[in-house]
């Protein structure tokens, strides 16, 4: 296969836990660092197993969040029925080092693509993948040649406009021909509407994402009459995790950046309050304070390389008063509010991300920190640059 040396990198990455022969102290680290609280990350996982349990809706976990195979296995420790991935490269990446319940959750439409899905199928013993086009299917058929069957899910689109179909009689064609082929099985549909998981207003947000399933269930409700069994209805995300969980026929939601959370969730209402804050914030990147141009405001070592963000800027944990301005790749500038205590060179501050999952991108590990304070282990961002 002509990207073989791709798939043999990907194959070849660090997927393990490694011990620091030492406990370290945040300030030791070599900052920008990517810091996850281990006690905060565990009680996101504790709330989001819990709550699953309580509503009797599954959650399939989105690992593109997080890109860690470590992760995605605590996840399905903690009850998860599997974990998403948005690309046939993490799929790659989080079947090499045994996750073995995984859905694809973006269309696959060339012969390359469908050929690592087909390595995939072999490494993983419940795979599924979306289709929302004949010919991504006739793509798939050409492609694939495994001893195990693969799921396949119809993406839908209602509204948000990126990938997905709003045909009735395209999602019935691609039933149908799946059906024919004996290395295929329906497993049921997918809807995301990731447009709405940032509404600000809970209320609005709430209105907005049960109209939209209400329109899936009309779908479902086509498949029922033509008595073809449509087991899995799984979409919803962070933001409309406690509101989609309404909806009858869902049977799974695909939470992600619940594990971590990050600013562009802080600033949104939740169920019951005005901001989010169901979920603690257990993600921040360390950087270190290297200049001071003027009085009032002082340079870290994290920049644009550092913090991925469209529309929100990182935040500093213990400075709720300061800003955070991007100073270029390498570097932000952190001004301070009057009175304010000044920052000495070389100390260390963590900051809340402006989005996580692209922040997580940019990173090769994680530095876990425990009760005491002090990093030590280390987690590879195992399925990172993994965007094909």
């Amino acid at each position: 296969m002509t990207i073989s040396p791709i798939i043999d990198a990907v194959l070849n990455r660090p997927y393990q836990e490694y011990q620091l022969e030492e406990p370290i102290e945040i300030d030791e680290l070599p900052t920008p660092a990517l810091v996850v609280n281990l006690p905060k990350f565990e009680s996101n996982l504790m709330k989001m197993a819990s709550f699953s349990r309580s509503t009797e809706k599954g959650v399939r976990p989105h690992a593109k969040t997080h890109k860690c195979p470590i992760i995605c296995k605590k996840q399905i420790d903690h009850g998860a029925v599997g974990v998403c991935v948005a690309k046939v490269s993490e799929a790659l990446s989080m079947a090499n080092a045994g996750v073995d319940s995984i859905l694809i959750t973006s269309p696959v439409t060339t012969k390359a693509k469908a050929s690592v899905l087909d390595l995939v199928a072999s490494r993983v013993e419940n795979l599924a993948t979306v289709v929302d086009s004949t010919k991504g299917l006739e793509v798939l058929q050409a492609q694939l040649d495994f001893s195990r069957s693969v799921g396949v899910l119809v993406d839908i689109d209602i509204e948000m406009g990126r990938t997905g179909t709003r045909d009735v009689d395209t999602v019935l064609r691609i039933i149908e021909e799946i059906d024919a082929d004996e290395r295929l099985v329906f497993k049921g549909l997918q809807h995301y509407a990731g447009h709405l998981m940032h509404i600000a207003s809970f209320s609005e947000r709430k209105e907005k994402s049960l109209a939209l399933w209400d329109k899936v269930n009309d779908l479902v409700t086509v498949l029922d009459s033509k008595e073809i069994s449509c087991d899995i209805v799984t979409g919803g995300g962070t933001g409309t995790y406690n509101i989609d969980c309404e909806v009858d026929r869902l049977t799974d939601l695909q939470v992600g950046s619940y594990i971590f959370m990050d600013q562009e969730y802080r600033i949104i209402a939740s169920k019951e309050a005005d901001h989010f804050e169901d979920f603690d914030v257990s993600l921040t990147v360390a950087c270190t304070a290297i200049s001071q141009p003027w009085k009032g405001a002082i340079t870290v070592d994290g920049g644009y390389k550092s913090f991925a963000s469209e529309t929100v800027e990182p935040v500093a944990v213990d400075l709720p008063g300061a800003r955070f301005k991007f100073a270029g790749d390498e570097h932000g500038v952190l001004l301070l509010q009057k009175g304010e205590q000044e920052l000495s060179l070389g100390s260390v501050r963590q900051f809340v991300t402006p989005h996580c999952d692209p922040t997580v991108n940019l990173h090769d590990n994680y530095w876990i920190q425990k009760e005491d304070g002090l990093i030590h282990s280390i987690w590879p961002v195992s399925a990172r640059g993994c965007s094909w």
